[in-house]
């Protein structure tokens, strides 16, 4: 009985003390939470608070019954992709022109990409693309938005990026990089040399010849895939609204907004606002094509090469690709001519599908059903006073705390649901705390975003950063390696944040971190 008495405290110490640590270390079923701790809402948020916090499916991928294919979509994300049609191989069809293997390659655990000091695409995490323009912001057209750095023999690069410099530049605010009470701060920003040499076709823009000496050429980060499926769930007119209330207080993308309504190109055919990238440059997340665009990848909503139409010309014309191309690929030898049949291989609008509609109906339902992380220590009074100045000195009127969702009916841009036979994984009437106005701002840094113009990002789960992809860069070059960076280059003199910057400096340092505590907690 003795010995019976002394198990029996033993086992009530031990439930007791796993109790404790649920308490303490964090639990898949938390006790009652404030809703700030619910970043996602009730169906979008994890509590993995790990390396993998990043990764989670939401509620609602298991609700829906999604399980299976929100892992298959997740393979998709994950592997790396083989070139041509290999026997045996799932995951092939890259190529002939590609600018990364995977999709994890840019998005280094699932999150937003890291900074780098020279263009690699064999480089995991390297999510950076090369965005070349003329002076006005108009796209190099010889090169599209993603300029592919590798090609499958017998074909060359459009750029060769190992003749291609970046160099990481020191700069200094008008504050000299200190605050008033001496604590300073760095600032750097990128670079981009492209010499002519390292481009496979002379640079066009519209189609026409345009000067490389006077192209802009910078740097684009990934950003991260968690919690678009919640952002995608907001409606439509609640973001028109958005933009109405601002129009009044500060200039707004004539691209975008028109004064009173959305302009033409701000909307998709279907009158959809164009809400996600940094660029605003699609609608709908079911829109999402970034696997074909950086793979070439055939599906059965693009058979076609994401290539300009101005390398067919010079590969078609290129001698060491004609005399080789039949030994690559025979059965494209059609009309006796190489240098025709060459062209008609690129520009083909009928090329054989290497990605079934199955596959991206998976990949769909992984990218629509990725959590948020739950925000950390919200109640804790620095974050607290954080969060107060946060809303005091202006930072919430582009990063606005909260939205809630809308019946969230699922636009299927391509069909992949078979008209709403297949599920996917909605969100409707969620309270969210993404942090962003979904509106574009500018803010006038050194080598600016291309056109100027950067949607406001999403602020949720960047505090997990260091932990989850191995680095906490910030902003769409990556130039910000801290938060204090990233809220300096909001500084600039015409900038639309600059009244913010100037109070954030007049805080004492206590505060200055309280602000930084929260963004980081949220």
């Amino acid at each position: 009985m003795k010995h019976l008495t002394t198990q029996l405290a033993l086992l009530a110490l031990i439930l007791a003390s796993l109790t404790a640590c649920q308490q303490e270390c964090g639990s898949d079923t938390p006790q009652t939470l404030s809703e700030e701790y619910y970043s996602g809402g009730k169906l979008g948020t994890t509590f993995n608070n790990t390396a993998s916090c990043f990764e989670q499916p939401t509620e609602a991928i298991a609700l829906a019954g999604l399980d299976a294919n929100f892992k298959q979509g997740e393979r998709r994300f994950e592997t790396a992709h083989a070139a041509g049609d290999v026997p045996g191989l799932t995951f092939t069809g890259l190529g002939p022109l590609y600018n990364r293997t995977s999709c994890e390659a840019c998005h280094p655990g699932y999150g937003h990409g890291k900074r780098i000091t020279r263009y690699n695409s064999e480089q995991m995490g390297n999510g950076c693309l090369i965005i070349v323009t003329d002076k006005e912001g108009n796209m190099a057209s010889s090169l599209g938005l993603v300029p592919m750095t590798v090609a499958l023999p017998p074909f060359k690069p459009m750029i060769d990026a190992d003749k291609m410099t970046i160099d990481w530049r020191t700069y200094t605010d008008e504050w000299g990089n200190k605050f008033d009470d001496g604590e300073t701060y760095d600032l750097i920003y990128p670079e981009v040399h492209l010499p002519a040499e390292a481009l496979y076709s002379p640079l066009e823009v519209n189609g026409k010849p345009y000067p490389i000496d006077q192209a802009v050429v910078t740097l684009e980060s990934t950003i991260g895939f968690y919690g678009t499926g919640l952002l995608d769930a907001i409606s439509d007119e609640d973001i028109r609204q958005q933009y109405i209330k601002e129009a009044p207080h500060s200039p707004l993308n004539p691209a975008i907004w028109a004064g009173n309504d959305f302009a033409p190109t701000g909307v998709d055919a279907a009158g959809h606002p164009m809400r996600f990238d940094y660029a605003c440059d699609f609608t709908k997340l079911s829109a999402n094509v970034s696997l074909w665009e950086v793979t070439n990848i055939i599906t059965p909503m693009f058979r076609k090469f994401y290539i300009p139409e101005a390398y067919a010309r010079t590969a078609s014309k290129d001698p060491n690709v004609q005399a080789e191309f039949y030994k690559y690929f025979p059965d494209r030898k059609r009309s006796g001519n190489v240098e025709k049949d060459i062209y008609d291989f690129f520009t083909a609008t009928d090329l054989p599908v290497e990605m079934d509609a199955q596959a991206c109906y998976d990949l769909m339902v992984w990218i629509r059903g990725l959590a948020v992380p739950a925000a950390r220590d919200i109640d804790s009074p620095d974050v607290q006073r954080g969060k107060q100045l946060f809303t005091e000195i202006g930072c919430a009127t582009c990063h606005r705390p909260s939205w809630t969702t809308g019946d969230d009916v699922v636009v299927d841009v391509y069909g992949l649901t078979e008209g709403g036979k297949k599920a996917m994984p909605r969100y409707p009437k969620q309270k969210i705390w993404p942090y962003t106005d979904m509106v574009q701002h500018q803010l006038h840094m050194q080598n600016d975003i291309r056109t100027g113009w950067c949607r406001t990002t999403p602020l949720w789960g960047r505090g997990l950063s260091q932990k989850a992809s191995g680095h906490q860069d910030r902003l769409h070059d990556c130039r910000a390696r801290n938060v204090i960076e990233a809220i300096m280059w909001h500084g600039a003199k015409n900038s639309d944040a600059r009244f913010t910057v100037e109070k954030f400096r007049k805080l004492s340092k206590e505060d200055r971190d309280a602000v930084v505590k929260f963004i980081n907690a949220v």
